[in-house]
């Protein structure tokens, strides 16, 4: 069976350096906001171009601690997409902002400054932009530029797109700040969760750090509203220093297979994403269009490919908020959730992974 993501086959690839990087940790016997910590922020930020990077426990905790950082409190209305898992809402509902929905592009399923504008106008405080599936949002710049104009917070959510760049600028470095996650089966991804946020304003890293742990100015003092205990562990900045000097050939080689299967899968009833070889693009899931999509998962099993859907129900039509937003439609959105389909595409699959994945896709008999 080829998987969608092969993670005993990256550990095997990789074992001595995880081994190592474990090694170092336990012979110091500093696992809580140590050196391996510090020095994987120092890094990860210096890799980015960024000035700060403060690690948290996942993602999502980056995404919230993020917006809290940037100034986003209870009762803001908060512009985000509904096609990315719902996590970015998640946060939103934590810190008591208002998700406010903007539609995506038919065609690479990323917003677009029109939205954003959209978004500003009906009274958006803040604005957070997801590079989603490792593509880039191109026109970042102009939102960045526009947010700041009319002073309105930016959040980037990088957690698919580490390592993309727009105009030769690493995304994440546009916005006030950025949440990257470094789950497992991420294009920079740990042995279990873990996140981090970056920005180069040092007042926001400062109130990062605190939200991180506790809301603390010193030692069990308390000083900032809205905290938690959101830490990296030091095993998990320990191997993630050591796979970052494997992250920009790893995503080329993400870049190789998504261009092979640009080039390769033809079928009627399948419809594929404009094709990127750019920098802009890392290719951290890759996303087709399929009529009948179930009807081609279950040829695609058969064959002994997996597959699966990201992301099958737009957070606006979420059993938890579909009464909520009963009266908001979203078209694209909406009719993507029922054609996306993801093929497998991770650095570890072989060419001949790669053809099978195109000879069982172009296969297909409806």
């Amino acid at each position: 069976m080829i998987l969608i993501n092969n993670l005993q086959a990256r550990y095997s690839r990789h074992r001595l350096t995880i081994d190592a990087a474990i090694d170092r940790v336990i012979d110091r016997g500093y696992v809580i906001l140590g050196p391996e910590v510090k020095g994987f922020e120092a890094d990860f930020a210096r890799y980015i171009g960024a000035s700060h990077c403060i690690g948290v426990a996942n993602g999502t905790d980056a995404i919230e601690l993020g917006l809290r950082g940037l100034g986003v409190a209870a009762g803001d209305m908060v512009a985000t997409v509904a096609n990315a898992g719902m996590y970015t809402t998640i946060s939103l509902l934590a810190i008591g902002a208002a998700p406010y929905f903007m539609d995506v592009d038919a065609r690479r399923q990323l917003t677009s400054l029109d939205e954003v504008m959209r978004a500003v106008g009906a009274g958006c405080r803040a604005v957070v932009i997801t590079h989603l599936y490792g593509a880039g949002v191109q026109d970042i710049a102009s939102i960045a530029s526009y947010c700041s104009e009319h002073g309105v917070l930016l959040l980037e959510d990088c957690a698919q797109a580490h390592g993309a760049k727009i105009d030769g600028r690493h995304v994440g470095t546009f916005g006030g700040a950025a949440s990257f996650s470094f789950y497992p089966t991420k294009n920079l991804g740990a042995l279990g969760d873990g996140g981090a946020v970056v920005t180069s304003d040092a007042a926001t890293a400062d109130r990062i750090m605190k939200l991180r742990q506790y809301g603390w100015s010193s030692k069990y003092v308390v000083t900032i509203a809205g905290a938690r205990n959101s830490r990296l562990d030091e095993i998990q900045a320990s191997v993630l220093s050591d796979f970052l000097p494997f992250l920009d050939e790893e995503n080329s080689r993400r870049r190789a297979i998504a261009a092979r299967y640009a080039a390769s899968i033809s079928h009627p009833l399948i419809e594929l994403m404009p094709p990127r070889n750019d920098d802009g693009y890392v290719a951290h899931l890759y996303v087709i269009l399929a009529q009948n999509r179930e009807g081609l998962r279950t040829h695609l099993t058969a064959c002994g490919i997996a597959s699966d859907v990201h992301y099958p129900l737009p957070d606006h039509r979420q059993p938890l908020l579909s009464d909520r937003f009963a009266a908001v439609t979203l078209p694209v959105t909406e009719r993507l959730a029922g054609r996306n389909l993801t093929l497998p595409c991770y650095p570890e699959m072989t060419d001949e992974d790669v053809d099978a994945v195109i000879a069982a896709v172009n296969g297909w008999a409806p």
